[in-house]
């Protein structure tokens, strides 16, 4: 009996032996992936579930183990929903450890200075880790569901890049870049220089939203605002061809003719005095500044030279001068 007792203890103590080394292995052994891997917690899923779906893609041989890691290191119930990058060759226990931190995958969409809101509305329903639900919504009512019923929806939101997690809603991306704009434009506001001929942000961004589609350069962007602040100043009209073109529409069709600086549109700057009735594009916060911290100056002229810069005059014989030169035949 004593043998067989010795025999039994001595069987046990290799099986026990054997059990702590899989489960050292398991644990301490890289995942097989050679890649970074995406991998998903759905809400509510189990640790049981999660170990399986592991398994399932390859990642993990013995899920047994994997959840008795996760009970050892006492996360088993604080494992956090969302998508997760998984890096190659990392251990059971780091990987509890990231499911355990909530530090999900980040995505990141660009909103472009000088977009219109429709393209900022296209690139959102492209996004494939976006949750959509704005497809049959318009404008106005896009603008509704912010809480800004009533505002048009051109140039509202501020042209940047923004980080988010699988399954946001673009809703939800359109509400931080509309807060960030009205944040930043309040603040310019606040600021701005004084005996400016503007009544309101709202006419701030109107200007902005012409100087970031007259120029790209921005050492240019104060220096054109400058040229149509004087221009409000003395009743002047602002004769700016970003603005005849957004109120041409989808007539547009890549040049402005002498047609189509007389035809009467709200926008048409060469026909109705003042700013257009709406921002026509996203402005940046470059021009945001420059529409409030203009250039000095007398300049009440600019024409584009053809390479992106612009020539600027104080008088309507230097500017003549300066279209024969650079943009002759421009709106025939």
């Amino acid at each position: 009996m004593r043998r067989l007792g010795a025999v039994f203890l001595l069987l046990t103590g290799l099986i026990l032996t054997g059990l702590w080394l899989d489960y050292r292995h398991a644990i301490d052994a890289p995942l097989e992936n050679a890649e970074t891997v995406d991998f998903e917690i759905a809400k509510g899923q189990s640790l049981a579930s999660i170990a399986g779906a592991l398994r399932e893609r390859g990642l993990i041989d013995k899920p047994h183990w994997f959840r008795v890691l996760a009970w050892q290191l006492g996360i088993a119930t604080r494992l956090k929903y969302g998508e997760y990058e998984i890096p190659p060759e990392v251990t059971p226990r780091r990987l509890l450890e990231l499911f355990a931190s909530g530090k999900v995958k980040q995505y990141s969409l660009t909103f472009i200075e000088g977009w219109r809101f429709q393209q900022m509305v296209e690139l959102l329903q492209r996004h494939p880790a976006l949750s959509h639900q704005l497809a049959a919504q318009s404008a106005d009512e896009i603008m509704s569901l912010l809480g800004a019923s009533g505002e048009n929806a051109e140039g509202r939101f501020f042209p940047d890049t923004y980080f988010f997690t699988k399954g946001t809603s673009e809703l939800d991306l359109l509400k931080r870049s509309y807060q960030k704009m009205r944040t930043l434009l309040d603040e310019e506001w606040r600021n701005r220089s004084q005996g400016l001929p503007l009544r309101s942000p709202d006419e701030a961004l109107v200007l902005a939203s012409l100087v970031e589609k007259e120029t790209a350069r921005p050492e240019e962007r104060a220096q054109i605002a400058g040229v149509f602040l004087r221009r409000l100043d003395r009743n002047m009209l602002l004769q700016t061809d970003p603005a005849v073109i957004y109120g041409m529409g989808e007539a547009y069709a890549g040049n402005v003719r002498k047609e189509d600086l007389a035809r009467d549109t709200p926008y048409n700057t060469y026909v109705h005095a003042g700013l257009p009735p709406t921002p026509i594009a996203l402005p940046g916060a470059g021009a945001i500044r420059a529409a409030l911290h203009p250039d000095g100056g007398n300049s009440l002229f600019f024409v584009a030279r053809g390479d992106g810069s612009h020539v600027f005059s104080s008088s309507l014989a230097e500017h003549n001068k300066a279209v024969d030169q650079f943009q002759r035949n421009r709106h025939d």
